[in-house]
């Protein structure tokens, strides 16, 4: 089956240094790229985190130091990333709420702006745990019929990633062949940046989904505790939520000027 795309698609898959957004650091990146004509391209490329890979990571994925001594820096590399990806919408497997956040700040960390403004995600973990709630090889198996050898390697896990999606088309009615249609299926609670610290209310408004504010829009604390922002943008929150508090705050400021 080919995806019915109305833009290209790039499924995505990242091994870091651990599962810490704003810490840890990407290791190797591979991308599928699906054109709506059906072309295919594919771009892995191994990272230089420029910090320790830990041992009990490196059983997981089987990249280590050693190997990604030579190897370019993300920020080396982010240029040639981002042009494959500025124009297409994002697929992967537990891409929402992992590999999306943490190329978000990788992004940011080379002073490369990165939203998804113009763009749609498909999560396809997503999907398939709310049909079949199981893991990627055994969703491969279980969609595809084959073994997934080769789990934790990038590149094997983004082509078993797309294989399943095509599958899980084949099989559910109920699914669309649209990647606007999936993309709403496959997402959870909307929130306003990748890491799930802003959420957005019934109104569209920003709130905070943490701590003592929880529930609360943004705009009220910060017009109600002006430390706060700052201590927002000193503590330890990923790059791309302060990009967000920042834009709000932003927009407070301007209606305040109208």
């Amino acid at each position: 089956m080919q995806l019915n795309l109305h833009k290209p698609i790039c499924f995505f898959d990242l091994e870091t240094t651990g599962i810490n957004i704003s810490k840890d650091r990407i290791v190797e990146i591979s991308v599928l790229k699906v054109y709506p004509d059906g072309k295919e391209e594919t771009y892995t490329k191994l990272v230089n985190p420029t910090i320790p890979i830990p041992a009990e990571v490196t059983k997981v994925h089987g990249i280590s130091d050693t190997d990604v001594v030579d190897a370019p820096t993300f920020k080396d590399i982010a240029k040639e990333v981002h042009t494959l990806i500025k124009d297409a919408d994002l697929g992967g497997f537990n891409s929402n709420r992992f590999d999306i956040p943490l190329l978000a700040e990788e992004m940011l960390r080379a002073d490369i702006d990165f939203d998804m403004k113009n763009r749609v995600a498909v999560d396809v973990q997503t999907i398939y745990h709310k049909m079949e709630q199981r893991t990627l090889s055994a969703a491969y198996k279980f969609y595809c019929n084959k073994n997934l050898d080769d789990a934790h390697s990038a590149e094997a896990d983004t082509k078993a990633t797309y294989e399943v999606l095509k599958s899980q088309l084949e099989k559910y009615d109920v699914l669309e062949n649209d990647t606007k249609f999936l993309a709403e299926f496959s997402s959870r609670r909307k929130f306003a940046d990748f890491a799930g610290f802003l959420a957005f209310n019934k109104e569209g408004e920003e709130c905070f989904s943490f701590g003592k504010h929880k529930g609360k829009r943004v705009i009220d604390v910060l017009e109600k505790e002006p430390g706060y922002f700052g201590w927002l943008l000193n503590a330890d929150f990923p790059l791309y939520t302060k990009k967000v508090l920042t834009a709000v705050k932003l927009r407070q400021f301007n209606n305040k000027l109208d």
